[in-house]
């Protein structure tokens, strides 16, 4: 009887390099990937499908759960579609709030991606060293928007509101006594503008860290050099975007090739790949941290001297002022028609898209002039990266499987949309 030679496996949705509801079934030889087949649906959150459900505003916080690690950058193409089909103008400060934020959700981002990729082939310890900047990145979330993940500080028209002049204080507790608190609360005795100087300061020493676990590690490039490798027209040809793209050598990002906000003001440099490789992806996505580290310098210089307001003045879009709200009763009746009603757009379509940490986000919007979208496309980066897992893993052994997954920095809420 002959030898059955090819099998099919399960991978996941249990396992660890999964990332969540990735369900691969795989045809093996011996431990060669000879198919890798994606099986999405393990998730659905139908953002689409609520989307023309609720109003224009109501839809931002959804944003957050799509990508639900780049939760600022997700907002940012939505608000920025609403803004391109209403015609409003963003005060210069909202856009340099914006682009900071934009900045350091990017290194959040990169920080998981960084720690999870690590853990996935093996290395425990990267995961405690990016998370613990992490943790000093979401406080910043916290304290401008109230919440750590799921923001929705980003409004059509501009930000929820200004950043604060005071950082929230560590307390005393079981695990930190008074001392530890102390050292914890060094750096929050300022404003948030100086407790992310004082991380800019000292984060490229952290990324040098990173480095010196990974970069020349020889169990790490045994693991990455010459996995996963896609040529530049490949990358193009399958839709690639973001450090996927770069990784490959292909210059392209949106933040200078089709700038928005007030990118084009500012000094930052494109790393680029030159084999494709998940080894070259990494090294764009540590590099990337540390442009977003520049990025959200000039930020910083530029709203220490610059004060202004952060919301549109346009009142068909934006809500009154709070004390005006509690002091006239058509500023009262505005407020409430804003947020149980919503503003009504101009019927039209429009597409609005961002250089995301894993590639171009975009929103296609259509409105028929309700208050509500009539129709909401989202063009996820990650969902084109998935569609060419079975090409990057032909050919490449299980283990090798788990660090092209890595390399993808898959996020399945934007996937499984």
């Amino acid at each position: 009887m002959a030898e059955i030679k090819n099998y099919t496996m399960n991978f996941g949705p249990q396992h660890p390099a999964a990332h969540g509801v990735l369900r691969l079934v795989l045809e093996l030889d011996g431990e060669v990937v000879e198919r890798a087949d994606p099986h999405i649906g393990l998730l659905h959150r139908a953002t689409e499908k609520l989307a023309e459900h609720k109003t224009f505003l109501q839809n931002v916080p959804y944003m957050d759960r799509l990508d639900y690690v780049s939760m600022m950058l997700n907002e940012h193409a939505y608000v920025m579609a609403v803004e391109k089909m209403a015609g409003i103008e963003v005060p210069l400060r909202a856009q340099y709030i914006r682009v900071m934020f934009d900045e350091i959700t990017r290194v959040l981002n990169h920080l998981l991606w960084l720690g999870a990729s690590a853990l996935d082939l093996g290395a425990m310890s990267p995961m405690f060293y990016t998370f613990r900047e992490r943790e000093a990145l979401m406080d910043a979330y916290e304290a401008v928007s109230g919440a750590r993940m799921h923001a929705a500080y980003y409004r059509p028209g501009g930000v929820y509101r200004d950043l604060p002049d005071s950082m929230p204080q560590c307390e005393a507790s079981k695990i930190h006594n008074a001392a530890a608190v102390k050292k914890l609360n060094e750096n929050r005795q300022g404003s948030l503008l100086d407790y992310l100087e004082d991380f800019t300061n000292y984060f490229p020493q952290r990324v040098d860290e990173y480095e010196t676990l990974l970069t020349d590690n020889r169990i790490w490039k045994q693991r990455t050099v010459g996995i996963g490798v896609v040529s530049p027209e490949r990358a193009l040809a399958m839709g690639f975007t973001g450090p996927m793209l770069r990784g490959s050598g292909v210059v392209w990002d949106l933040r200078k090739k089709q700038p928005y906000e007030v990118y084009d003001r500012i000094d930052f440099d494109i790393p680029v790949g030159v084999e494709g490789d998940c080894y070259d992806r990494y090294l764009v996505r540590v590099e990337e941290m540390r442009q977003s580290n520049r990025i959200i310098k000039q930020c910083i210089d530029w709203l220490r001297q610059n004060p202004g307001p952060v919301m549109s003045d346009n009142l068909k879009y934006a809500p009154p002022r709070r004390e005006s709200m509690k002091q006239n009763m058509e500023e009262l009746i505005h407020h409430f028609k804003l947020f149980s009603e919503g503003f009504h757009m101009p019927a039209g379509e429009v597409y609005s898209a961002v250089e995301h940490a894993k590639g171009e986000f975009g929103i296609y919007l259509v409105s028929d002039g309700a208050n509500k979208p009539y129709r909401m496309k989202i063009r996820a980066p990650g969902f084109s990266h998935l569609s060419s897992l079975d090409e990057m893993a032909r050919g490449h052994m299980i283990a090798d499987l788990v660090a092209i997954i890595g390399t993808q920095d898959i996020v399945f809420g934007e996937i499984d949309r």
